[in-house]
């Protein structure tokens, strides 16, 4: 017999597809497509382009809001609010980044300076509102830390909640010498937040407040990684069973079973991110980290060999089965992001300029490659309904 919890997941898988084709009716809305960026000789900080789910049409707006470093983005579920790393590490004469906030203008896409804030720490490189949209979490990636910051009614940020310290090294002398936190996300039902740190080659786990916006450590308080792999970036499934980590150093994704009751994660599988028998150099790593609405397709980032990798999920087991590598049109796929109706993937190429967008199979998964457009030193992608 079927226990609840099994019951429950075969349900969610049974009516999953359904629900995913009902969003599809929505295919012929416009969205914004905001991303952050390095500022430098050509960028200036964070653009919008406008995309339409049906046609599969990028067309640029402009310079959204002028920043130094908006490097990653957050939209709150509210849809009224974006939030931007400021990755730098002497913010405000201290040895650390920031965190700006900005009001969005749902007809232009054009965003209002609201704060900033310090992140505690140096070098923010993510940032991720919790499901209550009064806290938004924080990765300081050379700092080695996390930041709870709270967030009012106007949008604008406040005082941090929780600021913890990761202490820790592994194999790797040069890249984990220390701790170095790249990801944070609420769990989905907002009870935990979990954290990859690339330093500890650990997932951690923390026990989330969302009344107070807390966090304690978990008991157990992680998943471990294989050593020396690097974990940057992770996805839940749609049915919150499994967690998937790209490992940015080893170029691989890994596999956790998540017990969402105790908040655990059990290692299941590695996979490489690149093709077999493929020499990877030290130009080699993977980036960023996606999952299809269906739940039906893994897709992860390689900077170096310049590629998308997708896999096929098994819906029972939750790992994942190789099914193409495919060029990015361009160097340095630092970020991409796939469209609320899982349509099309647009991957953005850091050090060749420009985003491509590609079309899904939604039977295989496989990506066509189709517009190339210009986009100044694009890190990360993310999407918003427009009116």
């Amino acid at each position: 017999m079927l226990t609840t919890q099994e019951s429950f997941f075969c349900l969610a898988l049974a009516i999953a597809p359904l629900l995913f084709a009902a969003g599809l009716s929505g295919a012929e809305r416009d969205y914004f497509a905001y991303t952050g960026t390095y500022s430098g000789k050509n960028s200036k900080g964070i653009y919008v382009f406008r995309f339409n789910a049906a046609t599969g049409k990028l067309a640029p707006i402009g310079l959204a809001a002028e920043a130094n470093n908006p490097t990653f983005l957050a939209i709150h579920p509210n849809h009224r609010f974006l939030y931007a790393t400021v990755e730098v590490d002497d913010f405000g004469g201290q040895h650390s980044g920031a965190v700006a906030a900005y009001s969005i203008d749902r007809s232009s896409g054009k965003l209002r300076f609201l704060n900033q804030v310090s992140s505690h720490g140096p070098g923010p490189c993510h940032v991720m509102v919790d499901k209550t949209g009064k806290y938004l979490f924080v990765a300081n990636y050379d700092g080695g830390s996390i930041t709870v910051l709270t967030i009012g009614a106007d949008g604008k940020l406040g005082e941090a909640s929780a600021a913890i310290q990761h202490h820790g090294a592994s194999v790797d002398k040069e890249r984990q010498e220390g701790p170095h936190a790249h990801c944070m996300e609420p769990s989905p039902d907002n009870r935990f937040a979990l954290v990859a740190d690339l330093g500890l080659d650990e997932v951690l786990v923390y026990r989330f407040d969302p009344a107070k916006g807390t966090l304690t450590p978990n008991d157990p308080p992680f998943g471990k990684a294989p050593v020396g792999a690097g974990p940057r970036h992770f996805v839940f499934s749609p049915s919150g069973r499994f967690v998937y980590v790209i490992n940015e150093i080893q170029c691989s994704v890994s596999t956790f079973e998540y017990d969402a009751k105790r908040g655990a994660l059990r290692l299941k599988d590695t996979i490489s991110t690149l093709p077999e028998g493929y020499k990877v150099t030290n130009n080699d790593a993977a980036a960023e980290l996606r999952i299809h609405p269906s739940g039906k397709f893994v897709y992860g980032s390689n900077r170096g060999h310049d590629s998308i990798a997708v896999f096929a999920v098994d819906a029972a087991e939750g790992t994942l089965t190789p099914v193409e590598r495919v060029s990015t049109q361009g160097k340095i796929p630092r970020g991409f992001n796939i469209d609320p109706s899982g349509s099309y993937l647009i991957a953005g190429n850091q050090d060749s300029d420009n985003l491509v967008v590609f079309q899904i199979d939604q039977n295989t998964g496989k990506l066509t490659p189709g517009q190339k457009i210009e986009a100044f030193a694009p890190v990360d992608v993310e999407f918003m309904p427009a009116k």
